[in-house]
């Protein structure tokens, strides 16, 4: 289930301006009609990010639909794939998975009626489908993996179906490809603080969610909260905090969770259930299943430290969300990551693969708590100042205007970098 909140809700968060900005550039939209296309409604990233926005955008005047892929498991096992190809894994994308998949797309098509202003596709699951329509409005493509250093082949199908859009959308700079025809934009993440995963709760109620998973904090706290998958890096943090064990005591909770698109995450939650068993300190370590936001609210505003280690990351919003609620983070430096973390001020940075980094801050952490709460509150007004909904929906109203309050020619032609950050706009 997914709250529903106004504009006006958001107001007490970020202020007066940016609720006036939102009202402004809404004005300009009136009555035109945008969807997105995405391969699943709830788990993961996008989906949180639709249901946020989408409901907004339409009590603003702005017609905004969602479409929802339909596949099968062997479909999304090959999607699956093609994620992991993209963050670099070798992928045998033989003739038959690429007829499936764009066959799955084809048949898509013939019940999904698109006679929008603009179309915005979500990631690769949907890309073919751009074939099956003729093509009368700005089509854009919004990729969130990192794709910097794909597997070449995987990559190569791809690109064919990329190229057809006016506009592909990355997460970060590094993630942009120099040998793609169309133009491409920055537009970062963000988290929605009126959400079940990141309102306001207190401590009576943080306990009672932790309690209805038996967890009872009765030392430091730290937590990793991502999905099972094999690029979060869960095995590592293991072996990390077994080190940091030895001069520190603390509790260590790995909650986990897997998109209905993703057949892998079984599999991978098995593999660290059984690290886990084999663990000298496998007393203090608890896994979990975050199939509840109030529950992983609770758990990242009730940590000491929340940790991200992941190996690949596009994004990585779990990193704002616990910011948000005054819990520092140790992450790896990969993908968006370090856009949300400033070494030294919110949290730290280490190399992807590091453990001995990871154990080192890890300590220092657990042994200070004057920094823990230093931290935390430059983590909340940080993340408040870059990374809420209400600065995603400027950009892509930003994005959306010039396509469609322009003549097309010059709308197509637009190559901005839309990026907030650092409150400029960039040149691509």
């Amino acid at each position: 289930m997914h709250k529903t909140n106004s504009l006006e809700d958001y107001r007490p968060i970020v202020g007066d301006d940016v609720i006036k900005k939102v009202v402004k550039k809404a004005k300009k939209l009136k009555n035109k009609h945008i969807v997105c296309i995405s391969s699943t409604h709830t788990g993961g990233g996008v989906a949180e990010m639709l249901n946020a926005m989408i409901p907004i955008f339409n009590d603003l005047g702005i017609p905004f639909g969602w479409r929802i892929l339909h596949g099968t498991n062997n479909f999304f096992e090959i999607t699956k794939s093609i994620h992991n190809a993209l963050q670099g894994e070798k992928f045998n994308f033989n003739e038959n998975k690429k007829e499936l998949y764009y066959k799955t797309n084809e048949r898509f098509s013939k019940f999904t009626h698109l006679n929008h202003d603009l179309i915005i596709v979500h990631d690769p699951q949907p890309l073919p489908i751009i074939d099956f329509y003729k093509k009368d409005q700005p089509w854009i493509f919004r990729i969130h993996p990192d794709f910097s250093t794909p597997d070449k082949n995987t990559y190569r199908y791809l690109k064919k179906y990329i190229d057809k859009y006016d506009q592909v959308i990355v997460s970060k700079k590094e993630f942009i490809k120099k040998d793609l025809r169309p133009p491409q934009s920055i537009i970062y993440p963000a988290i929605d603080p009126l959400s079940f995963k990141n309102m306001e709760l207190t401590k009576k109620q943080r306990i009672k969610e932790l309690e209805k998973k038996g967890i009872k904090k009765t030392k430091v706290m730290i937590s990793q909260i991502s999905r099972f998958d094999k690029w979060k890096g869960f095995p590592g943090l293991i072996k990390a905090f077994e080190k940091a064990r030895k001069e520190i005591d603390a509790q260590l909770v790995l909650c986990g969770s897997y998109a209905s698109d993703d057949p892998e995450g079984a599999q991978i939650y098995s593999k660290i259930v059984d690290l886990v068993k084999k663990s000298k300190y496998k007393k203090d370590i608890q896994i979990v299943f975050g199939d509840r936001e109030l529950f992983v609210n609770a758990l990242q505003a009730e940590s000491d430290i929340v940790i991200q280690n992941s190996k690949k990351e596009g994004f990585g919003l779990t990193v704002a969300e616990a910011l948000f609620k005054r819990t520092p983070v140790i992450a790896t430096r990969v993908g968006g990551i370090s856009l949300q973390i400033k070494h030294g001020k919110n949290g730290y940075l280490v190399k992807s693969g590091d453990n001995s980094e990871l154990t080192r801050y890890i300590i220092k952490l657990v042994k200070d708590k004057n920094l823990r709460e230093t931290m935390g509150n430059f983590g909340r007004q940080y993340i408040i100042d870059n990374f809420i909904i209400t600065r995603l929906m400027l950009d892509w109203m930003e994005l959306f205007i010039d396509y469609l309050t322009f003549p097309k020619n010059i709308g197509y032609l637009s190559n901005r970098i839309i990026s907030k950050i650092n409150g400029e706009k960039k040149k691509n």
